[in-house]
């Protein structure tokens, strides 16, 4: 019987690799020898260790048998009655081509409970690498369609009426959406694009604008009104304000897609200079100049 290879030799991991080192080393292990991709006689072989290996070291509890048995606690024949893989139930078989893979459950569905390294299961695995279908899909993938949406409209949440093969869909989509927010129909996905807009910029749930005020009222103080997603608000400033001072209003952001609260909203303040000066004017800052040194 032949000598099965260390898991974590298999993924290039330490026995302390944390689960995203596991997860960044089995996406790049599995698309290399993928047997589709990897010609060689010997990455079909790979690619099931891989997968063995990955679905043991990616469950603690797995993982801490493996650490404490080796191999054997997943032998049926070594007598660990009762062993991770005990009362396991008929594989399930899929072919494409020269490729055979099974996987195994235990109910349910064969890949509940399972994390595939960042895909959703699988055979997302072929779809990442292959920019389609998976071979290995019972059923063709769902297709996706782009709605582009205003800035606002993606805070405050809208509905757009939509036609897709000659029927009208709603598409109601919830505060807080993104680039990329998905909307799943029964028979198709929608995928959202937001527009930019000109004064407000997005982090997350967090707003970013910059606001230009005098050089006079930066230095005296004073009260301003400024944009947000809920309309104009009064702030203070307060004197000796310097350039590039950063006021935060709380709760003023972006809703929480799915939760709830609201970001923030970030007021960067540019000092506006004069470019041009009046004679008065001049003598009147060279007057303050002179001063200030003497403070100085």
């Amino acid at each position: 019987m032949p000598t099965k290879r260390d898991y974590y030799d298999i993924l290039g991991v330490s026995k302390d690799a944390s689960n995203d080192e596991l997860k960044k080393a089995y996406r790049k292990k599995a698309l290399e020898f993928h047997p589709d991709k990897n010609k060689a006689k010997d990455a079909e072989e790979k690619f099931k260790e891989i997968n063995a290996a990955y679905e043991v070291l990616s469950d603690p509890k797995k993982k801490q048998t493996y650490d404490q048995f080796g191999h054997a606690a997943f032998d049926p024949g070594s007598g660990f009655a009762g062993g991770p893989f005990a009362g396991a139930g008929q594989g399930r078989t899929q072919r494409a081509g020269p490729f055979t893979y099974t996987y195994h459950t235990t109910g349910g569905s064969p890949f509940e409970g399972f994390d595939f390294g960042g895909f959703s299961d699988p055979f997302e695995i072929f779809e990442t690498f292959f920019g389609g279908a998976s071979p290995f899909r019972r059923e063709p993938p769902k297709p996706r369609y782009g709605l582009t949406i205003d800035f606002m409209e993606a805070i405050k949440g809208t509905e757009k009426t939509v036609r897709i093969d000659g029927k009208e869909y709603k598409v109601s989509i919830p505060p807080g959406a993104d680039v990329g927010t998905h909307i799943r129909f029964k028979d198709f996905h929608v995928t959202i694009d937001v527009k930019q807009h000109n004064i407000f910029r997005r982090d997350g749930t967090d707003i970013f604008i910059n606001h230009e005020i005098p050089f006079s009222l930066a230095a005296l103080g004073g009260e301003i009104k400024v944009p947000t997603v809920d309309g104009d608000v009064k702030l203070k400033i307060r004197p000796g304000t310097q350039p590039g001072s950063m006021i935060r209003l709380r709760g003023k952001g972006i809703p929480h897609l799915h939760g709830r609260g609201r970001g923030d909203q970030y007021i960067r303040l540019l000092v506006k200079v004069p470019e041009k000066l009046t004679s008065e004017q001049k003598k009147l800052l060279q007057q303050f100049q002179s001063t200030v040194e003497n403070i100085v």
